[in-house]
């Protein structure tokens, strides 16, 4: 029998024991230890295996074990953990209240993917786990998927969903595309013109014929009440949601609510809501006006969004209103501007000293090194990895986010078996080939802060595309982010890969199955009563 652990991503360390195993019944007992920091994670755990929460563990009884061992962070950080499994009980220890999470999220892949439907139930009676020791913790600390929802909305609850399934992949940063040029999805309470114009297109175009518009109406946005269960839906799972709202650029939809903060001065400025794919010449404009109402949306921002990062875009910034607006070239020569590259720097450099006066730093893609990289920003980079090794030379924390990898709106398929392409093929070997690491000088490693998967929607009109999309390339991607290169091997996650789909199957989670996908083979860990 294999000894390979059916688990994504690959722990750092897996040992079968031989042991006898652990028995799950309907009188196992999830105990915390009193740790008040665990009793989200033993809820989670409880409910998924349809039993009971304690705080300490019946003497002889069926336990889960939960705890908090700062004696671990040394070595495992506050991400890692141990778990164990033998006759007597199951043991999960962290660094952290989020190491012992993870142990669950292990946990939850030894046992059979009917667990998912049927808790402790799941092989028609008590299921067994074979006795193992596992110590882990991830390889990078942003482990990350960005969500484009304003080419196309999600509600509330599908964005919950997708966060429970990067919680299962260990992944602990959401990026939430929240602006753009074809959608405001963010309430601003003192700006409601954002929402109620910003957040609404006259159409959109065909996914299977982009030339023609399906001249239906498209919209929704999210209200702050909102947004703060999304966020706090999220930390209980570990993960930080990042806001990205875009400056200076991609900026119709704002513009087309106020329109009197971009260039009204450039000839044919004339702001909508793009019904369009394709990038805009819509920037803010360089006057007093405009710089104000840049603070006091942040302002809203930050007191909705606890993330130590703030995402301010930065990419795909027209230069061509700016150059023909006379009130943006003068304010250029007055400010020793050269050209419309170094006025994007200047936005850019201006919101990172608000954000760093609130506590926050901020984060953009790689267009904002173009004109010089503002001091304390962080860059993720997209077009080419190079620009991160440039940023990172330089002293700044960079993400990667490549095309080439992580972009996962790429198709993996033909295009007729996609239904329409977008650049190029990403296929499911080469995410898992990618490592956040290569170029980059040693002496820069650290700089690095991880990695993650981009789901632009410009072709996703539905959370079920979105899965597809997504899956199973976001779960090389996770083993990427959190493995050791040392245990990565292909061939492999392959194997592991299909009680992993099978996990989807019972979570109702959509995603692509690769074509050379074998028959579901019986997880080795995992053993049914």
């Amino acid at each position: 029998m294999s000894q390979t652990p059916s688990i994504i991503p690959i722990p750092v360390s897996c040992r079968l024991t031989g042991g006898a195993p652990f028995a799950l019944t309907g009188q196992t007992v999830v105990a915390t230890g009193g740790e008040a920091a665990l009793r989200g994670v033993a809820a989670q755990l409880a409910k998924l295996l349809a039993v009971t929460v304690a705080e300490t563990a019946p003497a002889g009884g069926s336990v889960i074990a939960l705890g908090i061992d700062p004696a671990l962070t040394p070595k495992l950080g506050g991400e890692g953990y141990t778990l164990s499994v033998t006759a007597k009980g199951v043991t999960i220890r962290g660094g952290g209240a989020a190491g012992v999470f993870y142990g669950m999220q292990s946990l939850r892949q030894l046992l059979p993917p009917d667990i998912e439907r049927f808790g402790w139930r799941a092989g028609g009676g008590a299921t067994t786990v074979a006795a193992v020791e596992i110590e882990d913790r991830p390889r990078f600390g942003w482990r990350g998927s960005l969500l484009d929802v304003s080419r196309h909305f999600s509600p509330v609850a599908e964005v919950k969903k997708y966060l429970d399934t990067l919680a299962l992949h260990k992944l602990n940063v959401f990026q939430w595309h929240l602006v753009d040029d074809q959608g405001w999805r963010i309430e601003i309470k003192k700006y409601p013109k954002l929402t109620s114009v910003g957040a609404w297109r006259a159409a959109t175009p065909k996914v299977d014929n982009e030339p023609v518009s399906d001249g239906i109406p498209h919209g929704g946005f999210y209200t702050q009440d909102e947004i703060r269960d999304v966020v706090a839906y999220a930390a209980e799972r570990f993960i930080t949601v990042v806001p990205e709202i875009e400056v200076p650029g991609h900026s119709s939809a704002a513009l087309a609510a106020y329109p009197h903060l971009g260039n009204t001065d450039a000839p044919g400025y004339a702001p909508v809501v793009q019904p369009r794919w394709t990038i805009f010449p819509e920037t803010y404009a360089p006057k007093p006006e405009t710089l104000e109402f840049l603070d006091n949306v942040f302002t809203e921002v930050l007191a909705l969004f606890p993330s130590k990062f703030i995402h301010v875009g930065g990419d795909e910034a027209m230069k061509e209103q700016w150059e023909a607006s006379p009130t943006a070239r003068a304010f250029m020569a007055a400010n020793g501007l050269k050209n419309g590259h170094e006025l994007q720097s200047w936005f850019i450099r201006r919101t990172e000293n608000f954000l760093a006066k609130h506590g926050r730093r901020l984060i953009g893609w790689d267009e904002i090194q173009e004109g010089g990289l503002a001091p304390g920003a962080a860059m993720m980079a997209w077009r080419d990895v190079k620009w991160a090794i440039e940023a990172a030379r330089l002293g700044h924390d960079v993400v990667m986010a490549p095309t080439s990898h992580t972009y996962f709106d790429y198709t993996e398929g033909t295009a007729e078996e996609e239904g329409g392409q977008i650049g190029a093929h990403t296929t499911l070997e080469k995410v898992y080939s990618f490592d956040p690491l290569t170029g980059v000088e040693p002496a820069y490693h650290a700089r690095v802060l991880g990695a993650q998967g981009q789901l632009w929607r410009e072709r996703m009109p539905s959370l079920s595309v979105v899965e597809r999309r997504a899956y199973p390339r976001l779960s090389a991607l996770a083993e990427v982010v959190w493995s050791p290169v040392a245990r990565k091997d292909f061939a492999d996650f392959r194997t592991r890969l299909n009680l992993l789909l099978a996990r989807f199957d019972r979570l109702g989670v959509n995603y692509r199955r690769p074509r050379d996908s074998a028959a579901l083979a019986p997880n080795p860990m995992a053993h049914q009563a």
